[in-house]
């Protein structure tokens, strides 16, 4: 994770430079592999980046996908795909002003599954929140007496609402944390736990995708 948000933040600084200076930092490895293995990296993102596609939320940059010519194995396209998704992780201070990761992954997921040629209206996504991942769904307010800014999470949340996404809370973390349900945005559900939750939908015939930090 961590060598994830050193390549991220160069990967930023990179694509701000021109590419002949990007190219100069590249050369410059006297003493230093390591810098230039992730400069080298970096520069490779900031290529793909430049290809990836969005084809149902455009969250951040790591919700792209890639394209893959003439795939061998398909999904059905007339199926159903009810996914249930458990985040438990916000962001690392460093980060803390961008959308989070995880919600970005849940993205880039709904956005494979459209890449691969299934509707967007046969994706049935749940996603449960628990844990410090709570904070991602406040509202604005309330986050705000946290941090010294808006809440950068809303937009996203609303595009994946928009794309059928129903949210719900842990009940549990949030009796934990003192959070209150007036504290979250309108439309998150609270479960009496993020487990029950998760195994009721699972017992539904949900896939359940552990979005790791």
């Amino acid at each position: 994770m961590k060598s994830n948000l050193i390549i991220l933040s160069i990967c930023f600084a990179i694509n701000s430079f021109s590419t002949a200076q990007s190219l100069n930092m590249l050369n410059d490895k006297k003493g230093d592999p390591a810098r230039a293995k992730i400069i080298s990296d970096s520069l490779r993102l900031v290529k793909l980046h430049t290809i990836a596609q969005y084809p149902l939320i455009k969250g951040g940059i790591w919700s792209g996908v890639l394209p893959v010519e003439n795939p061998g194995d398909k999904p059905d396209p007339s199926l159903d795909y009810k996914l249930v998704f458990k985040v438990t992780a916000k962001n690392p201070d460093s980060i803390s002003k961008e959308i989070s990761r995880s919600l970005d992954e849940v993205a880039r997921i709904l956005n494979l599954h459209v890449a691969a040629g299934i509707p967007a209206s046969k994706l049935h996504p749940v996603i449960v929140i628990q844990g410090a991942a709570l904070e991602s769904v406040m509202n604005n307010d309330a986050f705000k007496k946290n941090h010294s800014f808006d809440n950068p999470n809303i937009s996203l949340i609303s595009d994946l609402e928009k794309a059928g996404a129903k949210f719900i809370s842990c009940g549990q973390s949030m009796a934990f944390q003192e959070i209150k349900r007036e504290n979250l945005l309108p439309d998150v559900k609270v479960a009496m736990s993020a487990r029950t939750a998760i195994s009721g939908y699972q017992a539904q015939g949900y896939v359940l995708y552990t979005i790791e930090p």
